[in-house]
């Protein structure tokens, strides 16, 4: 369905420092890593796309976080969306909602909720019973 998935950064460094070590949780591999571009992304298994992407606005203008967009990463485990959302506030995220059942989406839902350093929100969603 999906080609590519690009969120826009401010601080490339710092984006790579956040996004590196919650990728490697999830099981993501990165594709590449262009600091003079720069950007960077994560390719899917056990296909190359879709892609996921970080890298400055294209238009040299300064990034925004949007208001009701969200990128949720797929979890095989509810203990991985708890390392997940870990490294993701020890590496500069913010929560925006815990690890935990939501019910309300349906019976096996166990997603976390999170922003990156540059305010987009993230989630990380297991959807196998626990």
């Amino acid at each position: 369905m999906f080609s590519h998935v690009m969120v826009g950064i401010s601080d490339f460094e710092r984006a790579l420092a956040f996004y590196q070590p919650v990728m490697k949780v999830l099981g993501i591999q990165c594709r590449f890593v262009e600091q003079d571009r720069p950007w960077a992304g994560w390719q899917s298994s056990p296909d190359p796309r879709p892609l996921f992407l970080i890298g400055r606005p294209h238009n040299q203008q300064a990034h925004q976080a949007g208001n009701g967009q969200m990128v949720a990463f797929l979890a095989q485990s509810r203990s991985q969306v708890d390392a997940a959302h870990a490294v993701a506030l020890a590496h500069g995220g913010t929560c925006e909602g815990p690890p935990g059942l939501r019910p309300e989406y349906h019976a096996h839902y166990y997603g976390a909720y999170f922003r990156d350093p540059d305010g987009n929100k993230l989630a990380v969603a297991c959807h196998q019973p626990g």
